[in-house]
C-alpha cells in the first residue's frame, strides 16, 4: 500500500500587511509623479486613498522610514527622501507594533487577571519596585523602558507560572525596529506621565486580589498605547 505524501509546505508566506500597504505607498509615489523632496499626501487624507486604516498606514510609512523611502518630519508630514527614485524592495521586519500590542492587550490582561488571584506579597513587592524604578528614571529613556519591561514580567511571575512568564517576555522582545521608531515619533510626556498612572491601577489591582479589576486595567492601557500610536 503507497504510503501518503507528507503536505507540502508553501515556499512563500503571506506578506505582513505593511510590507503590502508599504508597496501601494510606493507606487502612489510613481504613479503619481511625487517627486524627491515633495510630501505625501496627510495621514487621514492618504489612509483613505488607500483603503486602509490609520494604524496600518502608520505602520507602513515608519518601515519606508526605515528603510530610506520617506522621511517623517514630526509636525510637518512625510517627504519622499532621495532614495526613493527606484522602487525598492519592503523588508520584513518581524511582526508589527499594532500585530504585538493586539497580542499583548490578549495575553497580558488575563495574566494580569491570573496574577491578581495568586500573588504573594513578595510579587506584589517586585511589581512595586519596578513602578518606583519607572517613576524614578522617568527622564531617562532607556532606564524607564527596562522598568517598564520589568514591571510587565513581575506581574507574569505573580502567577506563578513560568510558560506565561516566558510568552509575556516572548511578545515583548517582538518590540523591534518599526516599534521604537513608531514610538520615537509619538511618544510625549503626556504618555509617559499616563502610562505610570496606568500602571499604579495594575498594580492597585493586584495588590487587592481584584481580578475583574487587574484584568480591565490592563486592557485599558494597552488599549490607550494602541489609540496614541494609531492617531498620534
Amino acid at each position: 500500500m503507497k504510503k501518503p505524501s507528507a503536505p507540502q509546505e508553501s515556499n512563500s508566506a503571506e506578506p505582513r500587511l505593511y510590507r503590502v500597504v508599504a508597496t501601494r505607498i510606493q507606487e502612489l509615489i510613481r504613479d503619481e509623479s511625487i517627486k524627491a523632496g515633495e510630501r505625501l499626501p496627510a495621514e487621514r487624507d492618504l489612509a483613505a486613498k488607500l483603503s486602509v486604516s490609520r494604524a496600518s498606514l502608520r505602520e507602513a510609512l515608519i518601515v519606508l522610514e526605515l528603510s530610506g523611502i520617506v522621511e517623517v518630519r514630526g509636525g510637518s508630514g512625510v517627504y519622499v527622501s532621495e532614495q526613493a527614485t527606484a522602487q525598492s524592495d519592503v523588508p520584513e521586519v518581524g511582526p508589527g507594533p499594532f500585530e504585538v500590542l493586539a497580542a499583548r492587550r490578549m495575553i497580558e490582561s488575563e495574566v494580569a487577571a491570573l496574577a491578581a488571584k495568586m500573588a504573594t506579597d513578595s510579587a506584589i513587592d517586585a511589581i512595586l519596585t519596578a513602578v518606583l524604578e519607572m517613576e524614578h528614571h522617568h527622564e531617562d529613556r532607556a532606564s524607564n523602558e527596562q522598568a517598564d519591561r520589568n514591571f510587565h514580567l513581575a506581574i507574569a511571575r505573580a502567577t506563578g507560572n513560568t510558560a506565561l512568564v516566558g510568552v509575556v517576555d516572548y511578545l515583548w522582545n517582538q518590540r523591534g525596529s518599526l516599534w521604537h521608531k513608531l514610538k520615537e515619533h509619538f511618544q510625549t510626556e503626556d504618555l509617559r506621565v499616563t502610562t505610570l498612572t496606568d500602571h499604579r491601577k495594575i498594580l492597585e489591582a493586584i495588590a487587592s486580589h481584584d481580578v475583574a479589576g487587574a484584568r480591565q486595567a490592563m486592557r485599558a492601557h494597552l488599549e490607550r498605547v494602541t489609540r496614541t500610536f494609531s492617531r498620534g
